[in-house]
């Protein structure tokens, strides 16, 4: 992984995640955006990687509550909705903060 794919900062919100890059100013990733990315086998098919989590149950108040370090390439999130299985990796995170940006 590139160092330019490696957060210098990571700020929780309720609105989501701030995030700073070396390269690039702080991005706000929404935290619905967030969580309707998670990777995790309960919200994307493990073989097709198609997404299975119902955009309609995640609530457009939904809320990290904490965020915790995964070795040194990726975050976990407990969310306000009590689901935390989801890896966040720093490349991950880069895709979300893009599209976060051109919206």
């Amino acid at each position: 992984m590139s160092d330019e794919f490696i957060p210098e900062r990571i700020d929780r919100r309720d609105d989501g995640l701030l995030v700073q890059w070396s390269s690039t100013r702080p991005v706000l990733i929404p935290a619905r955006r967030l969580r309707l990315g998670c990777q995790c086998a309960s919200c994307r098919d493990e073989m097709t990687g198609i997404p299975i989590l119902n955009p309609a149950s995640v609530s457009d108040t939904i809320a990290p509550l904490a965020v915790h370090l995964v070795g040194s390439y990726a975050v976990r999130i407990d969310w306000s909705d009590g689901h935390g299985a989801g890896i966040y990796t720093y490349d991950w995170l880069r895709k979300l903060a893009d599209t976060s940006a051109s919206d």
